[in-house]
C-alpha cells in the first residue's frame, strides 16, 4: 500500500442516507483520502449502493452535508462533476447497440465540447482503459456478445476513462473470476498509489484486507464505524456486520477470514 502523504478531497459531515423513509447510514463522519483505496462492507440491503449513488450526488441525502474538493456537493454542475468524479454502477446498460470501443468513449463524453467529436487523445485514452482491464482486441466486438465478466470489465474501464479524481465503484468484482478480481484490485491499487481517491464497496473481506488502507463497515441498524483496514476487519466486527462468526487463519503471515 502507498506510503504517499493522503490528503482529503471528499467528506462527509454527519451524513444521514435514506430511502423511502428508511434511514440506512446514520450520522457518517468520513474523510475519503487520496492516494488511498477505502472499502465499504456491509450486509446485503443496508445501504452501500444508496451510499455511494449520495456521494455521487445522484441521490439526495436525508441531511448532512458532503463536501468535494471543500465546495458542497450541491454546488457542482453535473457536467462539471463528472469530469472529477466517476460512479461504477452495479449495472451496466447501453440505450443503444454498440461496439465495445463506442461503449468506453462514453467515459470520455464530459470530457468533450457538447457539439464535439472524440479526438484521437479520447480514442486513444479508451483503448488504454480497454487494455487495462484485459480487453484489448474487442474494440469492434458488439456488447451484446460479451460475457457477463466481459461486460463488468467494460463498465470499469469505461469509468476509468474518465479520468476522474475520484473513483466510487459499487462491486467492481461480482461476476468476475479470481484472475479478474485480483487484476481489478491491482489496477485500482496503482490508480490510488498515483494520488486518485478510490471507495469500493466489496462483498469479499479477503480482497478488501489484502488491498484497501481503509474500511468502512456499515451495519444493518445504519450505524457504522470506519479506521485503518487492518484493524477493522477482525473477527468480532466481522460477527457484528455479517451476524455470522467469522474464524481466522494464516497463510505466510497474511490472514484470511472464513465463516465459520
Amino acid at each position: 500500500m502507498s506510503s504517499a502523504a493522503k490528503s482529503n478531497i471528499l467528506s462527509c459531515q454527519n451524513l444521514n442516507v435514506a430511502i423511502a423513509g428508511r434511514t440506512l447510514l446514520r450520522g457518517l463522519q468520513q474523510d475519503f483520502a487520496s492516494g488511498a483505496i477505502t472499502a465499504v462492507l456491509g450486509q446485503n440491503g443496508v445501504g452501500k449502493t444508496t451510499m455511494l449513488h449520495t456521494l455521487a450526488g445522484i441521490h439526495p441525502a436525508g441531511s448532512g452535508t458532503i463536501t468535494f474538493a471543500g465546495t458542497p456537493l450541491a454546488d457542482w454542475s453535473r457536467r462539471r462533476l463528472a469530469r472529477k468524479l466517476g460512479l461504477l454502477m452495479q449495472g451496466f446498460e447501453l440505450a443503444f447497440p454498440s461496439t465495445v470501443l463506442t461503449a468506453v468513449l462514453t467515459g470520455r463524453h464530459p470530457h468533450i465540447d457538447l457539439l464535439g467529436w472524440e479526438s484521437e487523445r479520447d480514442i486513444a485514452i479508451a483503448r488504454g482503459a480497454l487494455s487495462s482491464v484485459g480487453l484489448e482486441g474487442l474494440e469492434e466486438r458488439d456488447v451484446a456478445r460479451l460475457s457477463g465478466g466481459e461486460q463488468r470489465r467494460l463498465a470499469i474501464a469505461t469509468v476509468l476513462a474518465q479520468q476522474t479524481d475520484v473513483i466510487l465503484l459499487d462491486e467492481p468484482v461480482s461476476n468476475l473470476d479470481p484472475r479478474y478480481q485480483v487484476l481489478v484490485m491491482r489496477l485500482l491499487r496503482k490508480l490510488a498509489d498515483a494520488g486518485r481517491t478510490v471507495v469500493v464497496s466489496l462483498h469479499d473481506v479477503n480482497l478488501a484486507r489484502a488491498h484497501c488502507d481503509y474500511a468502512l463497515l456499515v451495519n444493518e441498524d445504519g450505524s457504522w464505524q470506519s479506521g485503518k483496514t487492518e484493524q477493522m476487519i477482525n473477527p468480532a466486527n466481522l460477527l457484528q456486520l455479517y451476524a455470522t462468526e467469522f474464524a481466522e487463519i494464516r497463510a505466510n503471515g497474511t490472514p484470511f477470514f472464513y465463516a465459520a
